[in-house]
Formats: structure tokens, sequence, C-alpha cells
């Protein structure tokens, strides 16, 4: 247990898989209370629930959320106002996939406007709207930490990669601008760009094995980045260790991008 996290509330969307639900473990073993976010699976986010205050002896809460209806972020904080009393900490984490993707995910060419429209939706609108509605919360309690969730893929080339690396750069983008609005009130404001992290998005892709080798090849420490890899960063970005860190992108990618 970590005293600084302790009776203090992350708000995370996005909580039930990969990153989003190493985030959730890495901050409720260190005392911290988790208000996260699911998309269809409510099972699995009552296990995780049930699993985080049985474990670490936090208060666990799970809600549901549409991605591509950023504005309901809204009634979601109302609803997380009724079962917790303070909020220190929002990280931006949920993304889309399947369907909802098609025509942002491929090759330039193939490239359509309402797949792109979603991405930018579920990434930057909904970071905007949900950090929002959280800064609105942690100014209240004299100051925390939003943290956006990134990918090198708006640095470096990757194939069918288009559509979400253009809007990860968006999304860093808007983290500056919060963050020179959000310092006089106390909160800081970074974003984690994790290089290809071991997870059933990334799996998703077509050309995963060849992902997986590549990055294995390119990276200094020879292996994938795991989900818990980027919930470490977060955890350090949430906390004192930090304090003058803000409006930065961080780049967690095992040396992947240096060559």
């Amino acid at each position: 247990m970590n005293e600084e996290f302790q009776n203090k509330t992350l708000v995370i969307s996005g909580g039930t898989r990969g990153i989003g639900k190493a985030i959730v473990y890495k901050f409720a073993s260190n005392g911290c209370n988790v208000a996260f976010t699911y998309n269809s699976n409510e099972e699995e986010a009552k296990n995780i629930a049930n699993d985080v205050e049985a474990k670490y002896n936090i208060k666990a809460r799970y809600y549901p959320l549409n991605i591509l209806e950023p504005e309901s972020y809204k009634a979601l904080f109302l609803e997380i106002d009724k079962d917790f009393d303070r909020i220190d900490y929002f990280v931006s984490n949920a993304i889309i996939s399947g369907r909802s993707v098609v025509g942002g995910y491929g090759k330039f060419m193939r490239l359509k406007p309402k797949g792109l429209n979603n991405i930018y939706t579920a990434t930057v609108n909904a970071f905007v709207i949900g950090a929002q509605e959280a800064a609105k919360r942690i100014e209240k309690v004299g100051g925390g930490s939003i943290i956006s969730m990134s990918s090198t893929g708006n640095r470096i080339y990757i194939e069918n990669y288009a559509g979400h690396g253009v809007n990860k750069a968006a999304v860093e983008a808007m983290v500056r601008y919060a963050a020179q609005e959000l310092g006089e009130k106390g909160i800081r404001v970074n974003a984690v760009s994790g290089g290809p992290i071991e997870t059933d998005a990334l799996r998703a892709f077509t050309n995963y094995e060849e992902v997986k080798a590549e990055t294995i090849k390119r990276s200094p420490i020879n292996r994938m980045g795991q989900p818990t890899d980027l919930a470490g960063a977060c955890l350090f970005l949430c906390s004192e260790a930090s304090s003058w860190v803000t409006g930065h992108t961080l780049i967690v990618d095992g040396g992947t991008t240096f060559k």
C-alpha cells in the first residue's frame, strides 16, 4: 500500500481489459479507490471490482459507457458522485474497435470519413468531455492528475494505423492545451504513449505476428510491451514524484522508436 494514494479516487474509462485493467489493479494495489467503465462485459467488470476490493481493501465501482457517445460522461460522473466523495485522478483510456472503425483502419487510399470521425469522437472528444467533468471534481479537492493514453503510432509508421495515429497526435495536442489552462487549478495533464503492447486490441491486428516480431527486434530490451508497463507510468504521473511534470507525453515503448 502507498499512503499517498489511500482514500483517493481514480476514474478510468475502459477498465475491463488490457491496459485499462492493469491500471485498475495498479492503483487499487496502492490503496486507491477506483471507478471504472465497461462497454459490454458487465460480468467481467463485476468480477474485477469484487477482486480488487477483496485483495486490496479499497472501494471499486463499475459503470457502463459508450465511448462513441462522449456527452454521456456528464451523467456518468453524476453517478460516480453518488458512490465516491472525491475524485483525484482521471485516465482517458477506452478505445473503439470492430465495425465502428471501418473506414478508419486501413491503407490511406481506403480511409473514409465515417471511420475517421468515429475514432476522433472516441479519442479526442471523449478525452475533452471526460477531462472537463473530472477537472470540476479534482479542483474541489485541491488538484490532481489527468492522463490520456496515446500511442507511438502517431510518431512512426504502423501499417493500417493512420486513422488511430493521427487522432493520437490530436489528443496529445489537446493534452498540452488542457495542461496550460488547468494548471492554475492544481491539475496536471499528461499523455502516456505506448509502443506496441500485448493486448487483445493488438492481437486483432491482421498483421499481429509481424508487429510482435518487429517490436521485439527493434527494442533494445528484446520484448513486447505489457499492460503493466503503461500502468506503472500512469501511477508515476499521478504521484508527487511527478509534481513538476505537465503537458508532457511520456513515451513507454521499450526503445522501439529510437531507430
